[in-house]
């Protein structure tokens, strides 16, 4: 049997998943969002649709479906555990890695990883991102907060909406920045050109990145990022926007680059307010070795 969560609209307006993220402070808006979307909520016996806009007397019926059965192979792939506790796993993803399975991706993935190493990790995705509460690129290494329960999952993805959270970048980009720090602050969305692509787009999602200065080399720079939002490679997008794209990156970057293992970005910080304890937390992984060795090589050619 379904448990059921019951709302009844006074005198709010709007939405109903913004409505309902608003009331119901233990689900997160994209876990609502998926739940209308699956036909799982109703006013008066009648599935509303997402953009449904609430009206003061509404009774709004929220049935929530058990959690489906994983249909994923645990995978032995040794993965990084830098941290781990009955509420949370700190992971050092390696480059090269997909964070979960995908159409092209079934096998190989950090969740294949997370389930032969961790014994229990958060149902509020679906079922091919258990424990997952937020993602770097495939060709991006470095460090990801992982949930092994629901109320921590919530917690987690919360400080991540407001912001909360911290997470630092490391990346090498083309070409010597002028100036030691800046702040980016462009809208992020799909490239109306290429799907596969995000693009700084007029329409777009709000996105701000900073970064700083830490080396400059011959037609390089290396630079430290601290993300303000989390968009689909806002990294790399802001980056080639600005003109200084990031070394490496087969999709946003030059054709003449450095060789490595993918665009030269790495998570190298991550700090979060534990969602138990309370306790402000903060983790560093070191650089990847190519990643060190090219930045020798640059080192020793200037």
């Amino acid at each position: 049997m379904n448990n059921q969560i019951e709302v009844i609209i006074k005198d709010e307006t709007g939405r109903i998943d913004k409505v309902l993220n608003d009331r119901l402070a233990d689900h997160s808006r994209s876990q609502l969002q998926q739940w209308i979307k699956e036909q799982h909520v109703s006013i008066d016996g009648k599935v509303i649709k997402a953009n449904y806009k609430v009206h003061a007397g509404d009774k709004i019926l929220i049935e929530i479906p058990e959690p489906e059965e994983l249909d994923l192979v645990p995978e032995n792939l040794d993965l990084t555990i830098v941290y781990e506790d009955d509420d949370v796993v700190v992971v050092n993803k390696p480059q090269g890695m997909v964070v979960h399975p995908s159409a092209g991706h079934p096998k190989g993935t950090l969740v294949n990883g997370l389930l032969y190493q961790i014994k229990n990790l958060s149902t509020i995705n679906d079922v091919v991102r258990p424990g997952i509460v937020h993602r770097i690129d495939k060709d991006t290494s470095g460090l990801l907060m992982v949930a092994k329960n629901d109320q921590a999952h919530e917690a987690l993805a919360k400080q991540l909406k407001d912001k909360t959270s911290l997470r630092k970048y490391v990346a090498l980009v083309h070409g010597e920045i002028p100036h030691e720090k800046g702040r980016i602050e462009a809208p992020i969305g799909r490239s109306k050109t290429n799907r596969k692509m995000q693009a700084v787009i007029e329409d777009g999602k709000s996105a701000v990145t900073h970064f700083e200065v830490l080396k400059r080399f011959e037609g390089y720079t290396l630079i430290e990022l601290q993300l303000e939002t989390g968009r689909t490679h806002q990294i790399r997008v802001h980056m080639q926007y600005i003109g200084y794209p990031v070394a490496g990156d087969p999709l946003y970057g030059p054709k003449k680059t450095l060789k490595g293992n993918g665009q030269f970005l790495h998570a190298k910080l991550l700090g979060f307010e534990h969602p138990t304890t309370g306790e402000m937390m903060v983790f560093e992984a070191p650089l990847p070795e190519i990643f060190k060795k090219t930045l020798k090589q640059l080192t020793e050619k200037d």
